[in-house]
């Protein structure tokens, strides 16, 4: 979940490094490192955030045209100086930034020591780059071999950056199961774990494949396999722009990302859906509709935001295609020896695309013969690489690491997705049909509409700032929709708080009710109402605090609860995608109330690359 950044070129590189790691910093934030080739290698590196690495540059940084980055996250030692990327080898002669989890490094650290290596800090990385340097020295070979032998004894998950002080005209990248993307300018490359960095400099990139290993130098990129056999690099294209990478005028990315919803749904099913012919297209999905025609069972997997995506896609394949679902955890389902058959279709959901358990997930699904289709948010990531076929959402890059319009955009792909195979079943009719596109195309203002009345859904968040927990329920599609809202809460604002659907309230969470705890119900007119009437007037017999979400209009809920929120009124199948954003904004608000990071929550990252 790190963030990777490298540059050889002619530019002058520390700038370049500094600003790829501001872009990245979303990736991680425990602390931030460069290393850079000038005169002599020179490295620098803090626990903190990169404006401390910056505070800490100054009056220090070499010039120079080659170097590597690095802003981590966690995993193996605590956040501090001495474990903060990039690391050195026992003698200097490799620097290494890595992403990823040695999963043998305690056993090669034994060896390593037995042979007279010393260690400086509690990392694998450093495992790592003393091995590299290790068979540098003692097998007589060049940098670029020592680095794939190396890798070769590696068990886990990497994506590297590898300088050697020897040979200092080259980079050396690779990548198993963590991401690295190159980008190709005029005689110089960048390196990176995503995009983001590299947009501002030249949209031309290559995605590198698990297994892959990079020798770059300004005039040249050289692409091999760790047995080295040469491998042929696709050049692709960046679809996005800087500007969606700034905040543009916002406070946080998390506000801009939830402003960007109408858009980013807008995006997602433009040239798909066709109001005035009535038409709806995925052409994703052309050569595989027929088998989605004739599932059995479609089996969701995904983690997360994501996971609460697929649960609302449970409802729409169950009641629009008659599908038999089952939604999974990535995590679990990877290690659980669950049943798939030949004839199943896998629907894996990821914003980034490189969600490690999700991809575990999917190389065991085709390995049993499953077909295995993705919706994912980032061109060229490995999930759309790995799958048969699939859908993209069009959300644009999110920085903010709690997840707003990617979950958006997810629902409006699955939903398209429902509606056109219940239509290709024969299950929807012309007029129902019709009514679906119209009703779909208006979604977006919709939202508009809510998003006009933050500063009411600003005031309400500044009655509940303090609270300690939270109840979160909803029924039907609205109770993934509490678990989301839920989420959200305590992923950016730090208060506990669960999601349920409303009718387990009585087997269990109705213990904790009293009048300090604000129960959150998500209340619109569906097929359901008089049940969560119900509901609230459970809570309220039990003093209680509602705070509804319901539908424009609605007067029997609005005289019960302590406080609505209105949602315009839209059909049951769409309610998701209008209800979870009043939801999204109470949970920002409060978290800036409470002096929060709003877009780099505590020991949180928003791509989780590692296990």
């Amino acid at each position: 979940m790190c963030g990777i950044v490298g540059y050889i070129g002619d530019r002058e590189v520390l700038p370049v490094l500094i600003n790829g790691l501001k872009r990245l910093e979303y990736r991680g934030y425990d602390s931030a490192g460069v290393a850079i080739l000038g005169k002599k290698p020179h490295i620098y590196k803090c626990k903190g955030k990169v404006s401390d690495l910056e505070n800490h540059l100054k009056g220090k940084a070499d010039s120079g045209n080659i170097g590597i980055g690095h802003t981590r996250w966690a995993t193996h030692g605590e956040p501090n100086d001495i474990n903060a990327h990039p690391h050195s080898s026992y003698h200097g002669k490799f620097i290494i930034i890595h992403n990823g989890i040695i999963e043998n490094y305690t056993r090669l650290r034994d060896r390593l020591t037995e042979r007279g290596v010393k260690f400086k800090s509690e990392t694998d990385t450093e495992v790592l780059a003393n091995l590299i340097e290790y068979i540098y020295e003692n097998g007589n070979v060049d940098a670029e071999l020592a680095v794939r032998l190396a890798l070769s004894k590696v068990v886990g998950a990497y994506g590297l950056v590898v300088m050697c002080t020897d040979e200092q005209d080259k980079l050396i990248a690779a990548r198993r199961g963590s991401p690295l993307v190159v980008g190709v300018g005029n005689e110089e490359y960048f390196l990176a774990s995503d995009a983001t960095p590299i947009v501002e400099y030249t949209k031309s990139v290559i995605y590198l494949n698990d297994g892959d290993v990079a020798i770059i130098r300004k005039e040249q990129l050289i692409l091999k396999t760790l047995q080295n056999e040469d491998s042929a690099p696709t050049v692709q294209q960046l679809s996005f722009d800087i500007g969606e990478i700034d905040k543009g005028g916002y406070d946080h990315f998390m506000l801009k990302e939830i402003f960007e919803q109408p858009h980013s749904i807008e995006d997602t099913f433009r040239g798909r859906i066709r109001s005035e012919e009535a038409e709806l297209h995925l052409g994703g999905l052309y050569d595989v509709m027929p088998k989605l025609i004739d599932a059995k069972r479609i089996i969701i997997i995904g983690c997360g935001t994501s996971w609460h995506a697929g649960l609302v896609g449970e409802y729409l394949f169950e009641d629009l295609a008659r599908i038999s679902v089952e939604v999974e955890y990535a995590s679990e389902f990877r290690y659980r020896n669950p049943i798939i058959h030949k004839d199943d279709i896998v629907i894996a959901i990821s914003q980034s695309g490189e969600t490690a358990d999700t991809l575990a997930a999917i190389k065991q699904a085709k390995e049993q013969g499953a077909l295995v289709l993705g919706i994912c948010n980032v061109v060229g990531s490995s999930i759309p690489r790995e799958t048969h076929a699939g859908v993209y959402t069009h959300a644009g890059p999110e920085i903010g690491v709690a997840s707003t319009k990617a979950f958006t955009c997810q629902v409006t792909v699955l939903t398209m997705m429902a509606i056109l195979i219940g239509r290709q079943k024969g299950l929807i009719s012309d007029e129902k049909y019709r009514s679906l596109i119209k009703e779909f195309t208006e979604v977006p203002g919709k939202i508009d509409k809510i998003l006009t009345h933050s500063e009411h859904i600003k005031k309400l968040a500044s009655l509940y700032q303090n609270a300690t927990n939270a109840l979160y329920l909803g029924r039907g599609y609205l109770f993934p929709v509490a678990l989301e809202g839920a989420l959200k809460l305590k992923e950016i604002s730090y208060i506990h708080a669960e999601g349920y659907p409303a009718a387990e309230m009585k087997h269990g969470p109705i213990a904790l009710i009293d009048d300090k705890m604000p129960v959150v119900i998500v209340a619109t007119k569906d097929s359901s109402y008089e049940k969560i009437v119900s509901n609230i007037q459970e809570v309220k017999a039990r003093n209680g605090i509602v705070i509804a979400v319901v539908t424009e209009g609605d007067t029997v809920i609005r005289g019960m609860a302590d406080h609505v929120v209105e949602i315009p009124e839209v059909g049951n199948i769409f309610t998701a995608l209008l209800s979870v954003v009043p939801l999204q904004l109470f949970s920002y608000y409060i978290a800036v109330m409470r002096d929060c990071n709003v877009d780099q929550p505590r020991n949180l990252a928003k791509s989780v690359t590692v296990e």
